[in-house]
């Protein structure tokens, strides 16, 4: 195979697609497209607030709850009742409304910021399921608010909500002539989005620190690829590998101290090597003719799954990092499965699969090798987990241009986060976000 044949295999792996450019907008739009066929329903009670609060508590939290597709809102215009303390609550009231659960507080001034005290209420059985309160110092009201959708959601699914997290994307700005390549960061439901980086030259393959506070990322500032990390909150980066050739697909291993990434060797071979991010030190783990690209860590630092086409076509593979391992094949439904991330409990990878001659997510099951589809556009590419292994983030193409969407991994339920032009690739979903 020739150089420039493993060079356009590799960016098939990595883009699936040329990256397109419009005019776009900082902030993002949700929109449910599917969900399950009986959500849970629920009332958000707005809250008490003096006017000093910046914003609407009790309407982040219900946005929340709906955009993942468990929970249906009952609409404040038939609420009979706007108590704010579980104490002035008549559960019986929400009981005839027919809501399962009722969510009541109040935002208290707690200097240098505010306190967010809340309830949740049964309304079957009138139990006071929790009481909250979260603090939020300045300019951290919308992360509380996203932390008590967090404990609601777990309180009555049992499972760790994901609010309180951020995203990461790339952003294509403006025509073909001047255009720029944004790195932006976000909340989840796309709220109080931040460019971190721009570039008139292409960016891509962000990928989040364990500890949420590190991108790594390529860039093709001077035309070259190079793979860089940087700080979120201070901008300070550095350059780690910017050697001849490709540059490409960083992933940080859990303990956060190495980068899974794909190097070219002089012939355009691509493998998989692993550095070490404080001293630069390089191991090489895959040796093989074929192209092996898009590393991702197991889940206890050990090995490490990838791209590869060396049964031909792109297949994913696991491979661990001991002495004299050789690569095994994880993949066998569907004849293109590409770019594995890896859930948080470690047993399931989400792979862009060819279906039907469509490009999709799916989910595959590590250890039996089955697969699902989990969303059903034309050219769906990035898979990334939520940090609850719930739901996994993925671009899409919608009117030309790219957004993005979730999927449940149970293919229940999906959304699309979109902007309302330009296009919007490469997402990554942060670890937690620790309280304020």
């Amino acid at each position: 195979m020739t150089p420039t044949r493993r060079l356009r295999l590799l960016a098939a792996f990595a883009l699936l697609g040329a990256l397109l450019a419009g005019p776009a907008h900082a902030q993002l739009t949700v929109q449910i497209t599917s969900g399950v066929t009986q959500p849970i329903p629920i009332a958000i009670v707005p809250f008490g607030a003096d006017a000093s609060v910046p914003g609407d508590v009790a309407a982040i939290i219900e946005a929340d709850l709906v955009r993942s597709g468990r929970f249906a809102a009952v609409p404040r215009n038939v609420m009979v009742q706007h108590p704010t303390s579980g104490a002035t609550l008549d559960v019986g009231q929400w009981r005839l409304l027919k809501s399962d659960y009722v969510v009541v507080g109040r935002v208290v001034p707690a200097p240098p910021g505010f306190k967010i005290e809340f309830e949740l209420f049964n309304t079957v059985t009138g139990a006071r399921l929790t009481g909250y309160a979260v603090p939020a110092v300045a300019g951290t009201l919308r992360l509380a608010s996203h932390q008590a959708a967090d404990i609601i959601y777990q309180k009555i699914l049992g499972v760790p909500g994901a609010f309180a997290t951020r995203i990461a994307y790339v952003n294509v700005v403006g025509p073909p002539v001047g255009r720029r390549w944004r790195l932006v960061v976000a909340d989840s439901d796309g709220e109080n989005a931040v460019p971190v980086l721009e570039s008139p030259e292409p960016i891509m393959s962000p990928t989040w620190s364990p500890d949420g506070t590190r991108l790594a990322y390529v860039s093709f500032e001077g035309r070259m690829s190079a793979i860089y990390v940087q700080n979120v909150a201070s901008s300070a980066r550095q350059r780690l590998s910017a050697r001849a050739g490709i540059n490409g697909a960083p992933a940080f291993s859990p303990d956060g101290k190495r980068l899974a990434i794909a190097l070219s060797q002089p012939d355009g071979n691509v493998d998989v090597f692993v550095m070490d991010i404080a001293s630069g030190g390089l191991t090489r783990i895959t040796d093989d003719p074929a192209i092996d690209t898009e590393p991702c860590w197991t889940a206890d630092g050990r090995g490490l799954y990838f791209t590869s086409d060396r049964s031909g076509k792109p297949q994913i593979y696991r491979i661990l990092l001991a002495r004299d391992e050789r690569p095994v094949r994880i993949t066998f439904e569907g004849s293109y499965n590409a770019r594995p991330r890896l859930s948080p409990d470690g047993k399931t990878l989400a792979v862009v699969t060819l279906d039907q001659g469509a490009y999709r997510i799916a989910a595959v099951d590590v250890a039996t090798g089955r697969s699902r589809i989990l969303s059903n556009g034309h050219l769906d590419e990035g898979p990334s987990f939520a940090p609850n292994g719930q739901t996994v983030l993925f671009a899409a193409r919608e009117g030309g241009h790219g957004v993005l969407a979730t999927a449940a991994v149970d293919a229940s339920i999906t959304s699309r986060i979109s902007s309302a032009s330009g296009d919007i690739r490469e997402p990554a979903w942060s670890p937690r976000v620790e309280s304020p």
